[in-house]
């Protein structure tokens, strides 16, 4: 029999995965890869800031993530910059600061830990977090489903039709930002992007349709997770690169099917 420590990261790294799935096919349409990096490396300084402050790390990673994306969205008007050059400052920047700050602070801080995870070490309450708080990002998702893909797909004719793509794609870094502070404890900081966009990559390949792709995506995530953790208990590897491994041979196997076994797909 599984030991219990096993099976919460079991449950819960299924239960991220079936967030991150459907939210990074969005990532993967949209071109915004580095984005959700920048995302990833604010929440160090997130977690830097909420040890300081004395409040909740997942909430403290929140915060963080959004204020970066709203950050974003402010430069991005002023169109002073690419919008790859303004993601690398913020990056790098923030990642820099958070480690400034926790050197400072004189807090002593497991960096290994919130930059690599540690998905065996998740409570109950862990569990909870990921499980309801996943159900409520996937209802506003499922809720914004068609603005969304219509921003995604032509930003200016959902505009036409008055969806309001801007509007839209706040909520959606929200989301975005939400499930990094879920997630950092499990997977970690420089982890976050891959899962987000590995099982969605997988999926576009197998995947004829956006809702196909989503749902495809959150169980080549899970079953990456699953695939991860067991080989992490068989070879005694480190938890959540090992779980990026798995999610990397499903994606290689998936390139690797031949074009007639997929039949004709329609890319997302």
């Amino acid at each position: 029999m599984l030991d219990d420590f096993f099976t919460r990261a079991l449950i819960a790294g299924v239960g991220l995965a079936l967030v991150t799935g459907p939210l990074g096919c969005f990532i993967v349409w949209r071109r915004m890869s580095y984005f959700g990096d920048t995302m990833a490396h604010s929440a160090l300084l997130g977690v830097a800031l909420a040890l300081v402050l004395q409040i909740d790390v997942t909430l403290g990673v929140f915060i963080i993530a959004a204020a970066v994306a709203g950050a974003l969205l402010l430069l991005q008007q002023r169109n002073t910059l690419s919008t790859d050059a303004l993601l690398g400052i913020l990056s790098h920047s923030a990642l820099a600061i958070g480690l400034v700050v926790a050197f400072l602070s004189g807090i002593r801080v497991d960096l290994m830990g919130f930059l690599f995870g540690d998905i065996l070490a998740v409570t109950m309450a862990d569990i909870v977090v990921i499980w309801v708080g996943g159900a409520l990002i996937l209802g506003v998702l499922v809720a914004l489903w068609r603005p969304l893909l219509a921003a995604t797909v032509n930003g200016d004719l959902a505009e036409a039709e008055g969806m309001r793509p801007e509007v839209t794609r706040v909520v959606f870094m929200l989301l975005l930002a939400s499930v990094i502070a879920i997630a950092m404890k499990i997977v970690g900081v420089l982890l976050i992007t891959a899962l987000l966009i590995i099982p969605a990559a997988t999926a576009r390949r197998v995947s004829g349709t956006p809702e196909q792709m989503a749902v495809i995506a959150g169980v080549a995530g899970a079953v990456g997770v699953t695939g991860g953790l067991f080989g992490s208990l068989r070879f005694d590897t480190p938890s959540g690169p090992s779980i990026v491994v798995a999610a990397l041979v499903l994606f290689l196997i998936s390139v690797a099917l031949p074009a007639r076994l997929l039949g004709r797909k329609r890319e997302a």
